[in-house]
């Protein structure tokens, strides 16, 4: 994968400038189980090819293990499980999107595991339309809006709710104390 992007990456301007209106429309598009799902570019750190990962016992489902990014252990989920759906298969366009989320005033990489990147997108804000409140097929509050590319629409994420490390943390105590339950003699 050559294509790597970095968090506040700037197009023209000198560093330092405020990021521009256009910058703030962009979003990075990939696809999960045959369906296209965008994020603001802004939180993109950048793409990596699918690695061997190391799974974490205890972990839910969706966690599909961690990875050493620069000597930093970034958690990766897998987003197809995160929403309800089948894991989806490795293949050889799989890759991870490393994204900075901010979770009580911190900043923490995760990795998100998708089926393929597709391409940057400039969506203007008039074709972004709200989430539907019924209808999609993942939790509403996943959903910053539906934006439309010719003819069709794009899921965009709201990646602090979908990556929310306090949900994920209950939900890891939650499978844990289930898998705990299940070994105790009965």
């Amino acid at each position: 994968m050559g294509a790597i992007v970095r968090s506040g990456q700037q197009t023209g301007g000198t560093p330092g400038e405020a990021v521009g209106e256009e910058e703030q429309n962009q979003y990075l598009t990939f696809l999960l189980g045959g369906e296209m799902f965008a994020i603001p570019i802004l939180n993109i750190k950048e793409i990596i090819e699918y690695g061997s990962l190391t799974t974490v016992p205890m972990m839910p489902e969706f966690i599909r293990g961690v990875i050493n990014l620069r000597g930093s252990v970034v958690p990766v989920v897998e987003l197809s499980v995160r929403f309800g759906r089948e894991a989806s298969p490795v293949t050889k366009r799989t890759c991870i999107v490393i994204i900075e989320i901010e979770s009580e005033g911190e900043k923490q990489d995760v990795g998100v595991m998708v089926d393929s990147v597709s391409e940057v997108l400039e969506i203007h804000r008039a074709d972004v339309e709200q989430a539907p409140s019924f209808g999609a097929r993942i939790r509403s509050d996943f959903i910053r809006g539906m934006g439309k590319i010719a003819g069709k629409f794009v899921i965009i994420l709201n990646v602090n709710r979908v990556l929310s490390i306090d949900e994920m943390a209950m939900l890891g105590q939650a499978g844990g104390a289930k898998q705990e339950a299940a070994m105790l003699p009965g």
